[in-house]
């Protein structure tokens, strides 16, 4: 195709390669796409994220069932690993890189380049005077030099066509303004690339441990684990820890009544074959282990339940892990007895930390277990564990498990407090609740780059104070001989003897204090040297 025979507008391949590669890299686009990608983490920020919280977004998931199936196929419970974020990120990283590259090499060369000559009409700047002195013009240039010198950049005399110097001196200041500009955005390349090796070669995972349980760190401990995309297992570290004892500080009085002020547990912890050393895990206070992070996330309980079958066999013991439902930490759990013998044995219900009745309903009305009480249905039957398929230790399956009744044909409702214990219908057996555990859940990752995002956040606040406070401004200087009579004098002085000066001022970012800059240089230009 030639270039007569395109229509208007028309462009072949490359020019719009070239015009997408320009849309692409201009910093508009990378400003649009930093707004894009801090609109994209709110979802992250609002709705339970698997990698974080799996718990929460089991507890989402029941609560809105309508929902879930549509931010499931938007990948709205893993926002931070989905196509669409993954592609705002890459274009992101692509948009400052053009940016920033093209932008280094002019300020290179701008770094290098003298400041400019003086205008040939300094007065119609904005900011200027002139004076008249006896000095020749050579002594007020070299006076010039030496004020502006101490803290501007000055312009060194490159002499004119004729091979007389120049009749100015020429100084700048706040060139680094630019560098604070191109250092801002680097510092958000580099930010980006910390958070990336964290996604690549991180992992982050998540288990609940009651109180007097051990954790070791390999993959069948964890209840969730979220490798990144180049993880390898030889990077998780030898270690592991036991809850010795959790304790919980509640608030009994004030507006914040019935909320936890304070909770931290008591860890022993091993790396390798080392000896075992304590550690106070506590919120924001993480147990760092050489590079692995183990922080404390959330608490609740775990009555102890002993279920025995028809013929007076345990088949059931131990502490079991309740799910808190609101911040009175109302808790909701399931015991499965697949072994219990005449008939399985299930239940399903709510755990009560301070239990009490109000107009008929029971309540919780504190979080702290001072009435510890557990309200359970029992089903026999098929609990569909027979088939094989994996089910949440949460999740009761009742569709084909037969509800236990009274004899009036009302579900039976199990009520147990500590050292309680009530026979099931029909010789099934008996269920006892012997006493309460806490249980923690803690987060366990693995971030190599947040020291390279650390980096990049400080770099990013020392560019934005130096793109801030750093003012740009060039002082020109211009010395000619009275008689000869310099072009466009403030006074039009013509003639007579001693020198005619003439200072001007520019302020590059619109700053209004050039008025007292050019009182400053006057006075140290027409101060006598012998004061």
């Amino acid at each position: 195709m030639t270039a007569d025979s395109r229509r208007p507008g028309e462009l072949n391949a490359r020019e719009l390669g070239r015009w997408m590669w320009r849309q692409i890299t201009s910093m508009r686009t990378a400003l649009l796409l930093l707004l894009l990608l801090a609109l994209a983490a709110i979802p992250g920020s609002v709705i339970p994220q698997a990698d974080v919280d799996s718990l929460a977004v089991t507890r989402w998931k029941d609560e809105h069932p309508k929902l879930t199936p549509l931010y499931e196929r938007l990948d709205l419970f893993s926002v931070y690993s989905s196509p669409w974020f993954s592609a705002i990120y890459l274009l992101l990283v692509l948009s400052l890189v053009g940016c920033i590259v093209p932008r280094l090499l002019v300020y290179y060369r701008g770094l290098r380049a003298q400041p400019p000559a003086a205008p040939r009409h300094l007065t119609r700047l904005p900011v200027h005077a002139s004076y008249a002195t006896d000095l020749s013009p050579a002594e007020v240039l070299d006076r010039a030099r030496a004020v502006l010198g101490r803290r501007h950049r000055v312009r060194a005399s490159t002499g004119s066509t004729s091979g007389a110097a120049d009749d100015f001196v020429a100084a700048e200041r706040g060139y680094l303004r630019e560098a604070g500009n191109l250092v801002f955005h680097l510092s958000v390349l580099i930010v980006l690339a910390g958070v990336a090796m964290g996604s690549l070669w991180g992992y982050q995972g998540g288990v609940i441990l009651v109180q007097g349980t051990t954790f070791s760190n390999n993959l069948t401990q964890y209840d969730d684990f979220k490798p990144g995309g180049l993880f390898g297992q030889d990077r998780l570290e030898d270690f592991r820890f036991s809850v010795d004892k959790f304790s919980v500080d509640w608030l009994k009085e004030g507006p914040r009544f019935g909320q936890a002020r304070r909770f931290e547990a008591d860890v022993s912890y091993r790396v390798g074959d080392g000896k075992a050393k304590r550690y106070d895990l506590r919120v924001n206070h993480p147990l760092e282990v050489d590079g692995t992070e183990v922080f404390l996330i959330g608490h609740g309980y775990a009555p102890v339940i002993t279920v025995r079958d028809g013929s007076g066999e345990v088949v059931c013991t131990g502490p079991t892990v309740f799910l808190p439902r609101d911040a009175s930490f109302l808790s909701y759990g399931v015991v499965k007895c697949n072994d219990a013998k005449p008939g399985r044995i299930g239940l399903d219900g709510l755990f009560f930390p301070t239990f009490e009745m109000r107009d008929g309903n029971p309540v919780t009305v504190f979080g702290d277990d001072l009435n510890p009480t557990l309200s359970m249905l029992a089903y026999t039957g098929d609990l569909g564990l027979e088939d094989g398929r994996s089910q949440s230790v949460y999740v009761l399956d009742k569709s084909k498990a037969t509800p236990l009744t009274k004899p009036d044909g009302k579900p039976l409702r199990i009520d147990l407090q500590p050292g309680d214990t009530v026979n099931l219908p029909d010789g099934l057996g008996s269920v006892t609740f012997d006493r309460v555990d806490p249980w923690i859940r803690v987060q366990i990752s693995q971030t190599p780059g947040k020291g390279i995002a650390l980096v990049g956040m400080i770099l990013a606040l020392i560019g934005l104070c130096a793109s801030l406070f750093i003012r740009p401004r060039r002082v020109w200087v211009r010395a000619v001989p009275a008689g000869a009579g310099a072009a466009g004098t403030m006074d039009g002085t013509q003639g007579g003897g001693g020198t005619l000066v003439e200072v001007a001022v520019l302020d590059r970012s619109g700053n209004g204090e050039m008025d007292e800059v050019l009182t400053t240089v006057l006075e140290q230009l027409q101060k006598d040297p012998r004061s």
